[in-house]
């Protein structure tokens, strides 16, 4: 006999690795009429574990919170194996910041770790939209900062997070696709709703998100006084200033660059600092004394 499944389920795809932890969590809500929430890599033992979950029901959503390839490859696969739409925000670059437009115009920033440039999703999502059946409701909330399209969904007292909020890490912020600036406002986002737990898309449920969040705005914060104390020893680029700032193992060392390029954007846009000559991704910068 088939069972129902639960009203909501987690399978975790095995793409473990420094910047997935155990790997990408999808998630699975309702019994009848079931939503996939980040259908996760292209892993055909991770579709048959999805599909093995929803046996009883029909899955009848196919939800993407963000285009990079642990998130959004699965996406296509699952949508030929059910008939479901797939919903997100846009193609791969929807969603930059005015900034960010400008400066990925000519690829100075290099950037693009893991994007899912393929993923066009067959519904488009914007900001507050809501999706309902009689067992679930979910509202869209845009939350930038890791990924320009980025989407979290709130259900009841819970939010699907993401990459933006993470129990054991923080997150990447990769110039041009992310921006610590909408981070900034995401986090905030985030913090407004009240969720009672966030559900992030790589390891444990957070159950106390004020607490979480403010650590979160706190590194960050340290970071950028980290950065400026750097600078007043004189100029630096991305890569020299992450070497001094963070003790880490080499193999994390890019990432670490470019959540460093990340604050110097911004701390640019703020007119503490300034680039000697254009603003890319190896460009040396100056304290605005």
């Amino acid at each position: 006999m088939t069972h129902a499944p639960k009203a909501l389920q987690t399978i975790t795809a095995a793409n473990p690795s420094p910047l997935t932890g155990p790997g990408t969590n999808s998630f699975l809500l309702g019994r009848d009429q079931i939503a996939v929430i980040d259908p996760g890599p292209d892993l055909p033992a991770h579709r048959a574990a999805i599909l093995a979950a929803a046996a009883g029901g029909r899955i009848t959503h196919i939800l993407v919170t963000h285009a990079h390839l642990d998130h959004s490859q699965g996406a296509h696969a699952l949508a030929q194996a059910t008939g479901a739409p797939i919903f997100g925000f846009g193609p791969a670059e929807a969603g930059r910041s005015q900034i960010m437009q400008r400066l990925a115009q000519d690829g100075a920033l290099a950037g693009g770790e893991g994007i899912d440039r393929d993923f066009t999703p067959d519904i488009l999502l914007g900001d507050g939209e809501r999706l309902e059946t009689p067992e679930w409701s979910l509202t869209a909330l845009h939350t930038p900062g890791h990924f320009a399209g980025h989407l979290s969904f709130q259900w009841q007292d819970e939010i699907f997070c993401g990459d933006v909020v993470m129990g054991w890490s923080s997150t990447l912020i990769s110039p041009p696709d992310g921006d610590l600036a909408e981070y900034y406002r995401a986090l905030a986002r985030l913090d407004a709703a009240g969720a009672a737990r966030l559900r992030p898309a790589h390891g444990d449920p957070i159950d106390n998100p004020a607490a979480r969040i403010a650590e979160l705005l706190a590194h960050r914060q340290l970071r950028t006084r980290q950065i400026l104390q750097a600078l007043a020893d004189g100029p630096a680029n991305a890569a020299e200033l992450a070497a001094r700032i963070y003790d880490i193992p080499p193999a994390l060392q890019p990432a670490a660059t470019r959540n460093v390029l990340a604050h110097l954007i911004a701390l640019t846009e703020e007119g503490q600092l300034r680039p000697e000559n254009a603003l890319t991704h190896d460009a040396r910068f100056h304290l605005n004394r």
